[in-house]
């Protein structure tokens, strides 16, 4: 793959920069790396599953999918390991990157693992009815795509088992793209890339400058396959992203809403990720979406307020 130093190292720091220094494994799991959701597939189609070691069975399972325009990053340092503690299963995923191949290899990838944790959910203790998804940048984006899309074949399908279904029943989006050909005039001059360039990460996810590939663009958006049997959606940005936008959040909150479908938009005083996403009011409203759309408990999404003219992180939140 033939990128931009700059454009490199923008990529490394996007994969790495939400989530630093989360868990790698819970203290108190059974822990199974590298397992291939498609045989015989390539390297990047393998998942790490953590089960809870003393939750009555099946437990719901979240899937974590990670960022890294796309083309970066691996399913280390999930940051949703943290929620086995809770009683949940957790698998962190891979995907082929966009240097192996171009959209929609990443979600038929994502698809392909969630039939594969589907079929297995008996041998491992997993509720196969109680999946939920969450992701960060472009991983958010691809969680998005997986709870639009669901069971609608519109991706040609890689793996086996083939008839399990492919949905998911709740979706945490950390500030992923929605509308790739937008990108661009919502960062209004301000954006880390230039979206719209062919070497961007958008551009290298469709094979080319996606205004000139505005068909391969559009199948990206998840709103392309929004309909009335979307799963509730958390969606948790930034409001000074310059990487990928808070306007693409804010787009997919207002159709979801729009469409009727239960959303909650959290927005926080940060950059593209960093600790703002891991303070205590933030895990607390993730952990409350899963306990409430997951385990069916009886919980009030507490989002809370910011103060947008706070100079750090450590002022944001308004009481």
């Amino acid at each position: 793959m033939n990128l931009r130093p700059s454009l490199l190292l923008g990529i490394s720091l996007i994969s790495i920069v939400s989530f630093a220094q989360a868990p790698s494994r819970p203290a108190d799991a059974r822990t199974f790396r590298d397992l291939a959701y498609v045989e015989g597939g390539a390297r990047a189609q393998r998942l790490d599953l953590f089960l809870p070691v003393s939750a009555p069975k099946p437990v719901p399972l979240i899937i974590w999918v990670h960022g890294g325009g796309w083309a970066a990053g691996d399913k280390s340092n999930s940051p949703a390991t943290r929620l086995v503690a809770d009683g949940y299963a957790v698998a962190s995923l891979n995907y082929r990157l966009s240097g192996e191949a171009t959209f929609p290899a990443q979600i038929q990838d994502c698809k392909a693992a969630v039939r594969w944790l589907r079929a297995n959910a008996e041998k491992y203790g997993i509720d196969p009815a109680k999946f939920a998804v969450w992701g960060s940048s472009a991983g958010g984006h691809l969680v998005a795509l997986l709870g639009t899309a669901g069971d609608r074949k519109h991706f040609a399908q890689v793996g086996a088992h083939l008839s399990v279904s492919e949905s998911v029943q709740a979706v945490c989006d950390f500030y992923g793209p929605t509308d790739l050909l937008l990108m661009d005039k919502q960062s209004a001059g301000r954006g880390v890339f230039r979206h719209d360039d062919a070497k961007s990460p958008e551009g290298l996810l469709v094979g080319g400058a996606i205004q000139e590939n505005r068909e391969k663009a559009e199948r990206a958006n998840p709103l392309y396959y929004l309909s009335k049997d979307a799963p509730p959606f958390l969606i948790v940005h930034g409001i000074h992203d310059h990487t990928v936008p808070i306007g693409q959040s804010e787009l997919l909150y207002e159709r979801l809403k729009a469409n009727h479908t239960p959303v909650t938009f959290q927005k926080v005083i940060s950059g593209h990720g960093g600790p703002a996403f891991r303070q205590p009011d933030a895990e607390a409203l993730v952990s409350s979406f899963f306990a409430r759309t997951l385990k069916g408990q009886d919980q009030v999404l507490k989002t809370f307020s910011i103060d947008e003219n706070a100079p750090d992180a450590s002022r944001q939140i308004r009481r």
